[in-house]
């Protein structure tokens, strides 16, 4: 089984490469990136990048709930981003802005009990290729939405820490109390 890569590791922080070919090989390799997604518990994975699983190339897998469909995206690119400022007050919802906005406490699994407020936007065109080698340019809404966001972050080598510092926001560390829940306390950096 693949395992699932922790930062500091230098892949997390490097860009991504194209997809040359989609053949036998990628496509045990995705079957990889499912399964290691799908044993992801604590927390549960919904998204899981090529770079977290050690393999440098421009693939993603979402599932948005644990019932949900695995979707693959090879070689995704954002074509459009809907309600979404680069920087500013409508991004922290302040008064006066009439822009939506998602703003979800996020995790990540290359990031254990790290967890961080991030602006994302509700909705994004992707252009990308699934497994059979097929062409889509689809729109996707909500926590898919998110998620996809958050992956195509790890193709670029970033990860959602440093979009919660460009936003001014706050990270948090977690742990669980003696009944299992997650506790947060907020980073101070």
């Amino acid at each position: 089984m693949l395992q699932i890569l922790n930062a500091p590791n230098p892949i997390l922080s490097q860009k991504s490469a194209s997809v040359k070919k989609i053949d036998k090989n990628l496509i045990v390799f995705i079957n990889g990136m499912k399964e290691a997604l799908e044993k992801a518990q604590d927390p549960i994975g919904v998204g899981l990048a090529a770079p977290q699983v050690g393999k440098n190339i421009r693939i993603f897998i979402a599932r948005p709930t644990e019932k949900s469909k695995i979707y693959v995206f090879i070689n995704p690119y954002i074509k459009d981003k809907k309600n979404l400022a680069s920087q500013g007050d409508a991004l922290r919802g302040k008064s006066g802005s009439k822009q939506k906005r998602v703003r979800k406490l996020e995790g990540c699994l290359s990031l254990k009990d790290i967890w961080g407020d991030v602006v994302r936007s509700p909705e994004v065109t992707l252009e990308y290729f699934d497994e059979k080698g097929k062409k889509h340019t689809k729109t996707f809404n909500g926590f898919l939405a998110t998620i996809i966001q958050h992956e195509m972050d790890h193709l670029e080598g970033i990860l959602f820490p440093k979009r919660v510092l460009e936003q001014k926001g706050t990270l948090y560390k977690s742990e669980k109390d003696e009944k299992g829940q997650d506790i947060f306390e907020e980073i101070k950096i």
